[in-house]
């Protein structure tokens, strides 16, 4: 679909939403949950304006009873639009799409009931054949949905089901052929939508991975980082478990730069991101803060464990300077259980406390919160516990 944008391990993602990256997850949550709000707040409007139709063109009584479920179905509609604020997930994503899917396949099949109880003719069967074509809507509508190919054959199959019932509620009486002529045609409109939403899906991660990403490292943007930063914090609360963040700053970077030049000085950068992105783990995320200072998100990871991980990247080295002197940084590290940080933006705040500390002792240092590991720490001269 996007020849050069989409590579062969995110090609499975347009597939089925599972392995999506949580950022990733919450961009498409937001979108989804908007347009379903405007579609329910479009669908609430236009509704009831059918029942001036109805009145004028079918039986009294019938009309009547399809202008109340029409007012239902509108009520529901403006429901869904007020109360439906979910959160950046995509399960309350889904929960909305349901709903929104639901009151129009209601709608169809209590009408498709009452419509049986009554011969139109004329006009009158015109304006009833009409109904018949809200299934044809709905499918169409997904193509609006940044929806995973497993998302859109879910969404489809209520709508093509409603269609089904309706030809078994008059199972005497249809016309079996035109029926599997129009339930056919379904089939192909809901392919056709089915296209549509895994092409905005893979537009949509082409772009999530140009903004995500620093240009020239490869790390998350300091943008996206936050986001994730946000959404482990959110887990990390929920499921009580550790969140260790490192403020990564390159010692003397500038003087690369004033000495051999900006593009010597954004290969330095890159080799770094490279050696410490080498031995991270998959749940691990390197951001690029701004200039040369980097943050490492480290979930499940307690202050003593990232310690003992950093300073062990640190005696592998973060790769070489140009005049042939190791590259150095001053690293702070912080976890909010251990330092009663319980709001990202603090821990973020601790973090970076310590890595001005850790510079202003002599560089090349790594300061943090360790209170356990005190005979290892004084085996490695460089490392502080504060």
């Amino acid at each position: 679909m996007l020849p050069g944008e989409i590579n062969d391990s995110e090609a499975g993602w347009l597939l089925s939403p599972q392995g999506h990256m949580p950022l990733m997850n919450g961009r498409r949550a937001r979108i989804i949950v908007n347009r379903v709000r405007l579609v329910a707040c479009l669908f609430g409007v236009l509704t009831p304006l059918w029942i001036v139709v109805d009145l004028l063109a079918l039986p009294w009584r019938l009309s009547l009873q399809l202008a109340v479920l029409r007012l239902i179905a509108s009520a529901a509609f403006f429901l869904l639009y007020r109360h439906y604020r979910a959160s950046a997930t995509l399960m309350q994503a889904w929960a909305g799409m349901a709903c929104l899917f639901a009151i129009p396949s209601l709608f169809y099949v209590i009408s498709h009931l009452l419509l049986l109880n009554h011969n139109l003719e004329g006009i009158s069967a015109a304006i009833g054949t009409g109904y018949a074509f809200l299934p044809f809507v709905l499918l169409a509508g997904l193509a609006i949905f940044p929806l995973s190919l497993a998302e859109c054959i879910g969404f489809a199959v209520p709508a093509l089901s409603a269609h089904l019932l309706g030809g078994m509620l008059e199972w005497t009486t249809v016309d079996w052929p035109s029926f599997w002529g129009s339930f056919w045609l379904q089939v192909l409109i809901a392919g056709v939508s089915a296209l549509a939403c895994t092409s905005q899906l893979a537009f949509m991660i082409a772009l999530v991975q140009q903004a995500v990403r620093d240009p020239l490292t490869g790390a998350f943007s300091r943008r996206s980082g936050e986001e994730v930063l946000e959404l482990q914090a959110t887990l990390a609360l929920r499921c009580q478990s550790p969140l260790c963040v490192a403020f990564i700053d390159i010692d003397h970077f500038k003087s690369i730069n004033d000495k051999f030049g900006h593009h010597v000085g954004d290969q330095a950068l890159k080799g770094l991101a490279e050696r410490v992105g080498g031995e991270l783990r998959k749940g691990d995320v390197l951001v690029r803060w701004g200039g040369e200072e980097f943050l490492l998100l480290l979930p499940n990871t307690t202050s003593a464990q990232a310690m003992r991980a950093l300073a062990r990247l640190r005696r592998c080295g973060l790769g070489m300077r140009p005049d042939g002197e190791p590259i150095t940084a001053s690293i702070g590290v912080a976890e909010w259980f251990e330092d009663g940080s319980y709001d990202w933006r603090q821990l973020l705040k601790l973090a970076d406390a310590r890595m001005y500390q850790a510079k202003q002792n002599g560089r090349n240092r790594l300061v943090g919160r360790n209170v356990e590991h005190h005979a290892w720490l004084e085996e490695e001269p460089l490392l502080q516990s504060v």
